[in-house]
């Protein structure tokens, strides 16, 4: 049986902490729309982390939607690893 290639998919999140009480769903896709997102993060100097299983769940937010508190511990890590490569970038 020949393995199906898998679908790139892309989720972008914002969080400001004087505006938003959690991350925001910002940009979301597949596929072309996936590699949009990722080339432009990538010109803009924006971390990227490869989490499939985040991105799958984040995935079924809507846009500007706040992420849900079960995905809080998730989405800090995420966020702990780009203050992270901020703070060896300063």
């Amino acid at each position: 049986m020949k393995k199906q290639k898998e679908i790139k998919k892309a989720v972008a999140i914002k969080y400001d902490s004087k505006e938003d009480i959690a991350p925001r769903i910002k940009a979301k896709g597949a596929g072309a729309v996936a590699e949009n997102i990722i080339e432009l993060a990538k010109k803009h100097g924006v971390p990227i982390k490869d989490d499939p299983d985040l991105v799958e769940i984040l995935s079924q937010l809507n846009i500007d939607e706040a992420i849900p508190p079960d995905v809080y511990v998730a989405v800090a890590e995420l966020l702990s690893f780009v203050y992270s490569l901020n703070s060896k970038k300063a």
